[in-house]
């Protein structure tokens, strides 16, 4: 028993602590198909129905939670042995809350025109269940540098859908992408796109798509 727990400290030991192998690819690329935060998860929905009806703001959001994510993760999983269990939500809270202030520090300084439209939004991160998800079910249980990938990996993820949605959402709604009139003059703009109830549909609509793709997914969740 003892050589067996000294043979695989030494494995371990050998691991390099930076691989990159098929199970680290997976971290990053599962989170866009088989176990996206939002359309399988179905988690973040809230954000997906505020901050959707441009592409603008959804890119900065999407961009605050990977960063989020990746870092709170990272974070977790260095102290992760160190943490009581006690409090260790209390703990993680305070981390994805530091992170966030960054942040928004950040987007006051160098994007005020995004910060003023997604104050409120960005300072909800701090209660995404993504977030607090990934800390709990992966950071807690793993290694720093598979945590951040798990982390990166689940805020892109979250990222596409969220842009890809306000694609849609901008493009139908006012003819434009990226606040750049696109659609020909003749083009009548559907208001009703631009509405938090249109992202409940294109959100159905994805997930129609994506399980119809991936028939594997037809009965999770």
């Amino acid at each position: 028993m003892a050589q067996d727990t000294q043979h695989v400290a030494e494995v371990e030991k050998k691991e390099p602590a930076f691989a990159f192998g098929k199970e680290e690819r997976q971290l990053l690329t599962d989170p866009l198909n088989d176990n996206n935060p939002i359309t399988v998860q179905v988690l973040g929905i809230c954000s997906a129905l505020a901050v959707t009806s441009q592409v603008y703001p959804s890119l900065i959001m999407a961009v605050a939670l990977i960063f989020v994510t990746s870092f709170s993760n990272l974070i977790i999983s260095m102290l992760r042995n160190s943490i009581p269990g006690s409090i260790r939500m209390i703990v993680q809270l305070l981390v994805i809350a530091g992170l966030v202030q960054v942040v928004e520090i950040v987007l006051g300084a160098f994007a005020y025109s995004a910060y003023e439209s997604l104050a409120v939004f960005i300072g909800l991160i701090i209660t995404n269940c993504i977030v607090m998800g990934r800390l709990e079910a992966f950071a807690m249980a793993n290694k720093p540098w598979r945590s951040f990938l798990d982390g990166l990996g689940n805020g892109i993820g979250y990222g596409v859908v969220l842009v890809a949605m306000a694609i849609v959402r901008e493009l139908f709604g006012k003819g434009s992408f990226m606040g750049w009139k696109i659609m020909p003059e003749a083009y009548i703009a559907n208001n009703l796109m631009v509405l938090p109830a249109a992202s409940l549909f294109i959100i159905g609509i994805f997930i129609w798509i994506q399980r119809s793709l991936n028939p594997k997914l037809v009965d999770v969740s």
